[in-house]
């Protein structure tokens, strides 16, 4: 498991890279403006629309494959996915005619404050982009079926054709700004078509075949209804979130989301390539009824998510604005947007370890067919965040709503915690706290001397190549330190590690 993680992080890193270039050149074009307000509302419509419905039925498909192939057969299991796909292909046509005909009404409702041009320009988009669900739907179903297949480098390599296209699209978006729109859904198409190559090699052939009567979507549709409201759940704290923002200050939107997306790359790199390949894992160890191999893995990944994360955001909220000028600080983006992007950054910052832990401790509940109580806690977390975010907005902007999804989130993984400890028992807490707080003291002694080389090196070279220094200098510190401080997790992966290389030296003499 850990060196498909490994690769698997590598290859995220590489897309991840590829998704911040495709906001530098948002940045770089449109600033934090009306325009990009706009645009990422218009593609925030039609990710709503579906992904509320494609994580639940892509959380929930994993287990029922499983299940399927196991106790019947591969040929019944890939049926199953035919009437999966046939009914995201109804379910997204039925979305696609519903935001046609009452576009502007819904642009009023994910953004309040939207009026006049921007509104305009905002329902122009959204009528284009939402045919995107169509190919996005198709995604959350092949994406999964690959992960079952233990096909995790193609769904980690998908995001970069992805990425490309959209990167290209804002270019020549410079010509006739409807492109921005048209490029949203030929991203989503690329994706598509990169994967399904791959679909295929694995044997498996598309028939649009929809039974709404097959026991096996009756239940897999059941299980996907509380994972539904807990996605929606979370949908609906972006919703209020950017809502807030419309109203805030014209660039709010923009300036949460380049901050979101800065925060998700963190994510990407470290937490999803770890949830990715320990949920397929856990599933067939539920199946199993392996629930000491389940709180092993799921220790594991705890540890792991810490170890990369903690450090990573306790430098991101140190060096914020630095980072902020080094990533988006040139063409429309100003000084303005510079500020509004910071205070956004540092604020979801504080949260972005604690997003980890409700990804993977929600991901332990899925894969034990419990998705009620994943919904509970992400439905109490939003209450608090709605007010929260009416509180916070009024005495910090912007900075108030990215703190409100923090304290959400964090009361969410809280929630999680305790409620998992229930149904499966001790799964290590002991272990998890001491390696926690080993890496709070080597990533707190990493920042310290960071800041310390940052401020002496700004006396003579640019703010960005200090700063690129000073993580150098940073990371290499962290590194020993957790190596003399023998963090249980990295001791485990030093290792598997020292007996490979053995092995292979045997083998080579």
């Amino acid at each position: 498991m850990k060196k498909i993680v490994l690769v698997l992080g590598l290859l995220t890193v590489f897309s991840k890279f590829l998704g911040l270039v495709r906001d530098i050149m948002l940045s770089y074009f449109y600033g934090a403006s009306s325009v990009t307000d706009a645009y990422l509302i218009s593609l925030t419509i039609p990710v709503t629309a579906f992904s509320i419905i494609g994580t639940g039925i892509a959380t929930s498909y994993i287990p029922m494959y499983t299940k399927i192939s196991k106790e019947r057969s591969k040929e019944l299991a890939d049926n199953y996915t035919n009437n999966v796909a046939s009914f995201v292909i109804i379910a997204c046509t039925v979305i696609v005619i519903i935001v046609l005909a009452f576009a502007e009404p819904i642009v009023k409702i994910f953004a309040s404050g939207f009026e006049g041009e921007t509104l305009k320009l905002t329902t122009n988009f959204t009528k284009i982009s939402i045919f995107g669900i169509y190919f996005s739907g198709l995604i959350y179903v092949f994406s999964s079926y690959l992960q079952v297949k233990n096909k995790f480098f193609v769904t980690a390599l998908m995001i970069i054709p992805y990425n490309l296209v959209a990167i290209i699209s804002i270019m020549l978006s410079s010509f006739n700004i409807t492109i921005l729109a048209i490029g949203s859904v030929v991203s989503f198409a690329a994706q598509l078509f990169f994967i399904i190559p791959f679909v295929v090699k694995k044997g498996f052939k598309f028939n649009f075949r929809f039974n709404p009567s097959d026991d096996y979507l009756k239940k897999m549709i059941y299980l996907s209804l509380p994972v539904i409201i807990g996605a929606s759940v979370d949908q609906v704290n972006i919703l209020i979130d950017r809502t807030m923002a419309s109203q805030v200050m014209v660039g709010g939107i923009s300036a949460l989301n380049y901050a979101s997306r800065f925060n998700g790359v963190v994510q990407g790199i470290f937490v999803t390539s770890i949830s990715t390949v320990m949920y397929p894992i856990i599933s067939k160890m539920a199946t199993e009824d392996n629930i000491d191999g389940l709180k092993k893995t799921l220790s594991q990944a705890i540890i792991g998510i810490s170890l990369l994360v903690i450090p990573a955001t306790m430098g991101i909220m140190s060096f914020v604005e630095p980072i902020v000028k080094l990533l988006f600080g040139r063409g429309s983006f100003d000084s303005h947007a510079v500020t509004l992007t910071s205070s956004a950054l540092f604020f979801y910052s504080i949260g972005i370890t604690w997003f980890g832990f409700r990804e993977i401790l929600s991901r332990a509940f899925y894969s034990l067919q419990d998705t009620k109580t994943p919904m509970i806690n992400a439905t109490i977390a939003m209450g608090i965040n709605i007010i929260l975010n009416i509180l916070l907005s009024k005495y910090l902007g912007i900075g108030g709503i990215a703190l409100a999804s923090s304290i959400s989130g964090i009361l969410c993984a809280v929630l999680l915690f305790i409620s998992l400890r229930k149904k499966i028992g001790s799964f290590n807490i002991k272990i998890i706290s001491i390696s926690f707080i080993k890496i709070l003291c080597a990533s707190a002694a990493m920042v310290i001397i960071a800041k310390i080389s940052f401020r002496y090196l700004t006396r003579y070279n640019s703010d960005n190549l200090s700063l690129s220094i000073s993580i150098i200098i940073g990371g290499l510190i962290y590194s020993i330190l957790i190596y003399i401080m023998k963090i249980e997790d990295l001791n485990s992966i030093i290792d598997s590690i020292k007996i490979k290389f053995k092995k292979k030296n045997n083998e080579t003499l």
